[in-house]
């Protein structure tokens, strides 16, 4: 089969860590196309990446693409995502999918519909320290801690709560994706919320420090923190996993201890090198090629924003929400 003919909806910085996994890829796939709402960045953007620029995101698909990676910020191109599927453009969409869960729900709805292969970007769920746990037998995990800090003004989009769902929904989503992944559909949820040094900040109405707490019914907790008002210029992403067998120490998706909790309790020290965005964008091609789902289906980005969303709803009403029966 010939290369896959790629292109990215989206000319930012995400974008471009994109078109170096396409350049990582390079006997599978090639970077034809970008596609920007302002001509020069684009320009820019395609000039530096080797590939065609558009402003207008049919005219990029009737280019002729195979795929199509949409690295937009959340409340930009849902319509054109959709659309790129009616098409039979194969997809890998930037989290949260969207901002609200009915879109979501439509969303991956159209795209099922289309038989295209979907995929949405937890990237996290790549990197060698949690593919290594999975493959464990650590047993039930019954706490996770983690915690999302950094110290930035960030894109003027994601300083408003309209446009990028907040701290809780653009971010530490990653974080609540993985307790989705090791522990599966909580009950119940409980969260706070405050912006409390940006204020002053034109445009600045999103939390810089948020808490969640998800319970299971059973009695398992996920406790997770953010908080943009750490050591600017550092990003600390780093969680733990207490399970029955084994306990987890991660600072990122590559790096990890694991230690049996039961004699002998040797740890096993797990310093991997794999670049996330490859990965993910190497499944998402074997996928098409293999005519199968990927590993991460447009999907479990609906069911990780429904838990941010509802952890963010738990914050503004400042109380405990049970999940899953309208509450």
């Amino acid at each position: 089969m010939s290369r896959l003919r790629v292109g990215l909806l989206g000319c930012g910085g995400i974008a471009a860590r994109h078109a170096g996994a396409v350049a990582a890829l390079a006997d599978e796939m090639a970077l034809v196309a970008c596609c920007g709402r302002d001509p020069a960045r684009t320009g820019r953007f395609a000039a530096e990446h080797g590939c065609a620029a558009f402003t207008d995101v049919d005219r990029m698909i009737d280019a002729g693409l195979d795929l199509m990676v949409a690295a937009l910020p959340p409340f930009a191109g849902r319509a054109e995502i959709a659309r790129a599927a009616a098409r039979g453009v194969h997809l890998l969409v930037e989290k949260p999918i969207a901002l609200d869960e009915e879109t979501a729900r439509r969303l991956v709805a159209s795209v099922e519909a289309s038989g295209v292969v979907a995929a949405v970007g937890f990237m996290y769920r790549f990197g060698d320290a949690v593919r290594r746990w999975q493959a464990s037998d650590g047993g039930r995990v019954g706490l996770f801690a983690g915690s999302y800090h950094c110290n930035a003004l960030h894109a003027p989009w994601w300083r408003e709560r309209e446009k990028s769902g907040g701290q809780m929904v653009e971010q530490l989503i990653h974080l609540v994706d993985l307790v989705r992944l090791f522990m599966g559909e909580p009950s119940r949820v409980y969260a706070r919320a405050a912006n409390l040094f940006h204020g002053d900040v034109p445009g600045y109405d999103a939390e810089d420090v948020a808490a969640i707490v998800f319970g299971w019914e059973d009695g398992r907790i996920a406790a997770l923190n953010a908080g943009n008002i750490a050591i600017p210029g550092r990003w600390d992403k780093q969680w733990s996993l207490y399970a029955e067998r084994m306990t987890g120490h991660f600072s990122d998706w590559n790096h990890a201890v694991l230690t049996p909790t039961a004699p002998p309790s040797t740890e096993e020290r797990i310093a991997g090198g794999t670049d996330p965005f490859v990965a993910q964008l190497a499944d998402v091609a074997a996928a098409i090629r293999e005519r199968r789902s990927p590993t991460v289906p447009l999907r479990e980005g609906l069911l990780s924003l429904a838990l941010a969303l509802a952890a963010r709803r738990s914050a503004d009403e400042g109380r405990e929400l049970r999940l899953g029966d309208g509450d």
